[in-house]
Protein backbone atom coordinates (compact mmCIF):
# COMPACT_ATOMS: atom_id res chain seq x y z
CA UNK A 1 0.00 0.00 0.00
CA UNK A 2 1.02 3.71 -0.87
CA UNK A 3 1.63 6.28 1.31
CA UNK A 4 0.19 9.83 0.47
CA UNK A 5 2.58 12.64 -0.04
CA UNK A 6 3.47 15.21 2.58
CA UNK A 7 2.21 17.33 0.22
CA UNK A 8 -1.60 18.77 -0.06
CA UNK A 9 -2.96 18.72 -3.28
CA UNK A 10 -5.11 21.16 -5.03
CA UNK A 11 -8.57 21.14 -4.33
CA UNK A 12 -7.23 20.55 -0.62
CA UNK A 13 -5.47 23.70 -0.62
CA UNK A 14 -8.51 25.83 -2.39
CA UNK A 15 -10.59 24.37 0.39
CA UNK A 16 -8.32 25.83 3.45
CA UNK A 17 -8.17 29.50 0.81
CA UNK A 18 -12.36 29.17 1.06
CA UNK A 19 -12.21 28.63 4.46
CA UNK A 20 -10.12 31.23 5.29
CA UNK A 21 -11.56 33.52 3.03
CA UNK A 22 -14.96 33.09 5.31
CA UNK A 23 -13.38 33.61 8.40
CA UNK A 24 -11.74 36.88 7.69
CA UNK A 25 -14.79 38.38 5.81
CA UNK A 26 -13.26 41.21 3.06
CA UNK A 27 -10.17 41.64 4.42
CA UNK A 28 -6.83 40.25 1.94
CA UNK A 29 -4.77 37.23 4.00
CA UNK A 30 -1.55 35.96 3.46
CA UNK A 31 -1.14 32.34 2.91
CA UNK A 32 2.85 31.12 3.35
CA UNK A 33 3.67 27.24 2.67
CA UNK A 34 3.83 24.84 0.08
CA UNK A 35 1.94 25.33 -3.15
CA UNK A 36 2.38 28.88 -2.86
CA UNK A 37 4.67 29.93 -5.94
CA UNK A 38 7.91 30.40 -5.24
CA UNK A 39 6.98 29.11 -1.87
CA UNK A 40 6.55 32.96 -0.89
CA UNK A 41 4.16 34.52 0.91
CA UNK A 42 0.62 35.53 -1.64
CA UNK A 43 -2.29 38.28 -1.20
CA UNK A 44 -5.58 37.08 -1.97
CA UNK A 45 -8.76 38.75 -1.49
CA UNK A 46 -11.60 37.11 -2.98
CA UNK A 47 -14.16 38.97 -2.27
CA UNK A 48 -12.70 42.63 -3.12
CA UNK A 49 -13.31 44.18 -6.80
CA UNK A 50 -10.15 45.02 -8.30
CA UNK A 51 -9.27 48.78 -8.59
CA UNK A 52 -10.24 50.39 -11.96
CA UNK A 53 -7.68 50.53 -14.33
CA UNK A 54 -5.40 54.13 -14.59
CA UNK A 55 -6.15 56.22 -17.68
CA UNK A 56 -4.70 56.67 -20.47
CA UNK A 57 -2.23 59.47 -19.05
CA UNK A 58 -1.29 58.10 -15.84
CA UNK A 59 -2.72 59.17 -12.80
CA UNK A 60 -3.21 63.31 -12.29
CA UNK A 61 -0.29 65.43 -11.49
CA UNK A 62 0.00 66.73 -7.96
CA UNK A 63 -1.18 70.28 -8.26
CA UNK A 64 1.59 73.20 -6.96
CA UNK A 65 0.17 75.82 -5.10
CA UNK A 66 1.42 78.87 -6.12
CA UNK A 67 3.41 81.11 -3.53
CA UNK A 68 1.39 82.91 -1.05
CA UNK A 69 1.77 86.65 -1.15
CA UNK A 70 2.26 89.17 1.62
CA UNK A 71 -1.16 90.21 2.84
CA UNK A 72 -1.18 94.06 2.81
CA UNK A 73 -2.82 95.81 5.73
CA UNK A 74 -4.53 99.57 4.64
CA UNK A 75 -3.02 101.95 6.71
CA UNK A 76 -5.62 103.25 9.27
CA UNK A 77 -7.24 106.78 8.76
CA UNK A 78 -6.02 109.02 11.78
CA UNK A 79 -8.44 109.41 14.34
CA UNK A 80 -10.64 112.95 13.73
CA UNK A 81 -12.55 114.50 16.87
CA UNK A 82 -16.52 114.51 16.33
CA UNK A 83 -17.63 117.45 14.40
CA UNK A 84 -19.89 119.59 17.24
CA UNK A 85 -23.40 118.72 16.10
CA UNK A 86 -24.58 121.71 13.82
CA UNK A 87 -28.03 124.21 14.13
CA UNK A 88 -31.55 122.90 14.03
CA UNK A 89 -32.53 125.72 12.03
CA UNK A 90 -30.70 128.40 10.08
CA UNK A 91 -31.49 130.59 7.43
CA UNK A 92 -32.39 128.91 4.36
CA UNK A 93 -33.93 126.59 6.36
CA UNK A 94 -37.51 125.65 4.59
CA UNK A 95 -40.49 123.46 6.52
CA UNK A 96 -43.18 122.85 9.54
CA UNK A 97 -40.59 123.58 12.11
CA UNK A 98 -39.40 126.54 10.73
CA UNK A 99 -43.34 127.71 10.70
CA UNK A 100 -43.34 126.63 14.48
CA UNK A 101 -40.67 128.92 15.79
CA UNK A 102 -41.79 131.49 13.99
CA UNK A 103 -45.21 130.98 15.98
CA UNK A 104 -43.25 130.42 19.28
CA UNK A 105 -41.35 133.45 18.87
CA UNK A 106 -44.59 135.89 17.80
CA UNK A 107 -45.68 134.43 21.13
CA UNK A 108 -43.30 136.24 22.83
CA UNK A 109 -43.65 139.39 20.83
CA UNK A 110 -40.33 138.72 18.67
CA UNK A 111 -41.72 137.97 15.48
CA UNK A 112 -44.47 140.42 13.90
CA UNK A 113 -45.31 138.58 10.76
CA UNK A 114 -47.03 135.56 10.34
CA UNK A 115 -45.51 131.95 10.16
CA UNK A 116 -44.18 131.31 6.51
CA UNK A 117 -41.68 128.21 7.31
CA UNK A 118 -38.97 130.16 5.28
CA UNK A 119 -36.16 130.79 7.97
CA UNK A 120 -34.51 134.24 6.45
CA UNK A 121 -33.59 137.69 7.83
CA UNK A 122 -36.90 138.45 9.93
CA UNK A 123 -36.69 135.53 11.28
CA UNK A 124 -32.65 135.56 12.09
CA UNK A 125 -33.25 138.87 13.63
CA UNK A 126 -36.04 137.73 15.66
CA UNK A 127 -33.94 134.09 16.94
CA UNK A 128 -31.23 136.89 17.67
CA UNK A 129 -33.32 138.80 19.93
CA UNK A 130 -34.36 135.80 21.83
CA UNK A 131 -30.89 134.33 22.32
CA UNK A 132 -29.73 137.85 23.72
CA UNK A 133 -32.67 137.51 26.40
CA UNK A 134 -31.25 133.96 27.50
CA UNK A 135 -27.91 135.36 27.50
CA UNK A 136 -27.12 132.55 24.06
CA UNK A 137 -24.56 133.40 22.10
CA UNK A 138 -26.47 135.70 18.85
CA UNK A 139 -26.14 133.81 16.28
CA UNK A 140 -29.35 134.10 14.82
CA UNK A 141 -29.11 129.98 14.10
CA UNK A 142 -31.10 127.71 16.36
CA UNK A 143 -28.66 125.50 18.33
CA UNK A 144 -30.37 123.34 20.70
CA UNK A 145 -30.23 124.81 23.77
CA UNK A 146 -32.02 127.96 22.51
CA UNK A 147 -35.02 125.77 20.98
CA UNK A 148 -35.19 124.02 24.13
CA UNK A 149 -35.62 127.87 25.79
CA UNK A 150 -37.86 128.80 23.80
CA UNK A 151 -40.01 125.51 23.63
CA UNK A 152 -40.21 125.60 27.58
CA UNK A 153 -41.34 129.83 27.54
CA UNK A 154 -44.40 129.48 24.96
CA UNK A 155 -46.82 127.01 23.98
CA UNK A 156 -47.73 124.60 21.10
CA UNK A 157 -49.05 126.65 18.47
CA UNK A 158 -52.55 126.15 17.46
CA UNK A 159 -53.44 125.75 13.40
CA UNK A 160 -54.83 129.36 13.40
CA UNK A 161 -51.17 130.81 14.74
CA UNK A 162 -49.38 128.59 12.15
CA UNK A 163 -51.57 129.60 9.18
CA UNK A 164 -52.85 132.89 9.86
CA UNK A 165 -54.54 134.36 6.90
CA UNK A 166 -52.81 137.34 6.22
CA UNK A 167 -48.95 137.55 5.73
CA UNK A 168 -48.82 139.68 9.36
CA UNK A 169 -51.15 139.48 11.73
CA UNK A 170 -54.35 141.61 11.96
CA UNK A 171 -54.08 142.18 15.46
CA UNK A 172 -56.03 144.85 17.57
CA UNK A 173 -59.35 146.23 15.81
CA UNK A 174 -60.03 149.69 16.08
CA UNK A 175 -62.10 150.57 18.24
CA UNK A 176 -64.64 152.24 15.26
CA UNK A 177 -64.95 148.34 14.27
CA UNK A 178 -66.23 146.64 17.05
CA UNK A 179 -70.08 147.03 16.26
CA UNK A 180 -72.18 146.39 13.22
CA UNK A 181 -70.65 145.22 9.60
CA UNK A 182 -67.49 147.35 8.67
CA UNK A 183 -65.07 147.00 6.46
CA UNK A 184 -61.91 147.19 8.79
CA UNK A 185 -58.73 148.25 7.62
CA UNK A 186 -54.79 149.04 8.91
CA UNK A 187 -51.92 150.70 6.86
CA UNK A 188 -49.88 149.66 10.03
CA UNK A 189 -50.02 145.62 9.08
CA UNK A 190 -51.56 145.75 6.00
CA UNK A 191 -54.98 143.51 6.65
CA UNK A 192 -58.56 144.00 5.60
CA UNK A 193 -60.78 142.40 8.04
CA UNK A 194 -64.26 141.78 7.52
CA UNK A 195 -65.38 142.19 10.96
CA UNK A 196 -69.40 141.63 12.24
CA UNK A 197 -70.38 142.85 15.63
CA UNK A 198 -66.90 143.00 16.85
CA UNK A 199 -65.84 139.50 15.85
CA UNK A 200 -63.07 139.08 12.79
CA UNK A 201 -65.02 136.94 10.26
CA UNK A 202 -62.21 136.82 7.81
CA UNK A 203 -59.01 138.63 6.75
CA UNK A 204 -56.94 139.31 3.68
CA UNK A 205 -53.59 140.83 2.61
CA UNK A 206 -53.82 144.45 1.59
CA UNK A 207 -51.95 146.98 -0.31
CA UNK A 208 -51.92 150.90 -0.66
CA UNK A 209 -51.10 154.20 -2.88
CA UNK A 210 -48.02 155.30 -2.96
CA UNK A 211 -46.87 157.99 -1.81
CA UNK A 212 -47.22 160.29 -4.43
CA UNK A 213 -51.48 158.83 -4.27
CA UNK A 214 -51.78 158.04 -0.73
CA UNK A 215 -55.09 156.23 0.34
CA UNK A 216 -56.90 158.34 2.49
CA UNK A 217 -57.28 157.52 6.05
CA UNK A 218 -61.26 157.46 8.44
CA UNK A 219 -64.41 156.45 8.46
CA UNK A 220 -66.34 155.96 5.25
CA UNK A 221 -69.13 154.17 3.74
CA UNK A 222 -69.52 152.26 0.36
CA UNK A 223 -71.08 154.75 -2.29
CA UNK A 224 -71.25 152.36 -5.45
CA UNK A 225 -69.97 148.35 -6.12
CA UNK A 226 -68.86 147.69 -9.75
CA UNK A 227 -68.25 143.61 -10.17
CA UNK A 228 -66.41 144.14 -13.54
CA UNK A 229 -65.08 147.97 -13.37
CA UNK A 230 -63.06 149.04 -15.11
CA UNK A 231 -60.48 152.38 -14.24
CA UNK A 232 -61.83 155.17 -16.84
CA UNK A 233 -58.58 157.55 -15.73
CA UNK A 234 -56.06 154.22 -16.02
CA UNK A 235 -57.53 152.30 -17.73
CA UNK A 236 -56.99 148.89 -15.70
CA UNK A 237 -59.19 146.29 -14.61
CA UNK A 238 -60.79 146.59 -11.26
CA UNK A 239 -62.63 143.70 -10.35
CA UNK A 240 -65.29 143.40 -7.44
CA UNK A 241 -64.39 147.06 -6.84
CA UNK A 242 -66.25 148.50 -4.09
CA UNK A 243 -66.07 152.54 -3.62
CA UNK A 244 -65.47 154.43 -0.74
CA UNK A 245 -64.07 157.70 -1.37
CA UNK A 246 -64.26 159.35 -4.94
CA UNK A 247 -62.42 156.87 -7.00
CA UNK A 248 -60.76 155.30 -4.51
CA UNK A 249 -62.20 151.49 -3.86
CA UNK A 250 -61.29 148.21 -2.69
CA UNK A 251 -60.81 145.81 -5.30
CA UNK A 252 -59.07 142.66 -6.52
CA UNK A 253 -55.55 143.51 -8.07
CA UNK A 254 -53.80 141.01 -10.51
CA UNK A 255 -50.55 143.04 -10.24
CA UNK A 256 -50.61 142.51 -6.21
CA UNK A 257 -51.09 139.04 -6.76
CA UNK A 258 -48.27 138.75 -8.93
CA UNK A 259 -46.13 141.15 -8.28
CA UNK A 260 -46.67 141.55 -4.09
CA UNK A 261 -45.12 144.63 -2.45
CA UNK A 262 -43.19 145.47 -4.61
CA UNK A 263 -45.68 147.57 -6.52
CA UNK A 264 -48.86 149.76 -5.03
CA UNK A 265 -51.69 151.34 -6.57
CA UNK A 266 -52.81 154.98 -7.17
CA UNK A 267 -54.98 155.10 -4.09
CA UNK A 268 -57.15 151.77 -4.04
CA UNK A 269 -56.94 149.43 -1.39
CA UNK A 270 -55.49 146.59 -3.69
CA UNK A 271 -56.78 142.86 -2.19
CA UNK A 272 -54.61 139.87 -3.83
CA UNK A 273 -56.99 137.05 -2.65
CA UNK A 274 -59.65 136.75 -5.55
CA UNK A 275 -61.73 134.19 -3.66
CA UNK A 276 -62.17 136.46 -0.57
CA UNK A 277 -62.76 139.78 -2.04
CA UNK A 278 -65.51 137.83 -4.18
CA UNK A 279 -66.74 136.79 -0.84
CA UNK A 280 -66.19 140.24 0.22
CA UNK A 281 -68.63 141.66 -2.27
CA UNK A 282 -71.19 139.43 -1.76
CA UNK A 283 -71.38 140.35 1.61
CA UNK A 284 -71.18 144.20 1.81
CA UNK A 285 -73.69 146.32 -0.02
CA UNK A 286 -74.33 150.28 -0.17
CA UNK A 287 -73.95 152.08 2.97
CA UNK A 288 -71.41 149.71 4.37
CA UNK A 289 -68.82 150.72 6.91
CA UNK A 290 -65.46 151.33 5.93
CA UNK A 291 -62.55 152.20 8.51
CA UNK A 292 -59.36 152.82 7.21
CA UNK A 293 -56.57 153.59 9.92
CA UNK A 294 -52.76 153.52 10.27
Amino acid sequence: MQRSSGRRTAPALAAVLVVAALAVGCRPVTVTGAGTPGGKGARYAPTTPAPPALGRHGPPAPRHSSPSRPHHTAPRAPHRAPRPAGPLMAPGSYGARVRELQARLAQLGLFDRSPTGSYAAVTASAVRAFQQRQGLPRTGAVQPAAWFALRSQTRLPSHAELHPPTTRPVGALDPRCMSGRVICISKRSNTLAWVVDGRVVSAMDVRFGSQYTPTREGTFALTFKSRHHVSTLYHTAMPYAMFFSGGQAVHYSADFAARGYRGASHGCVNVRDKEKVAALFAATRKGTKVVISR
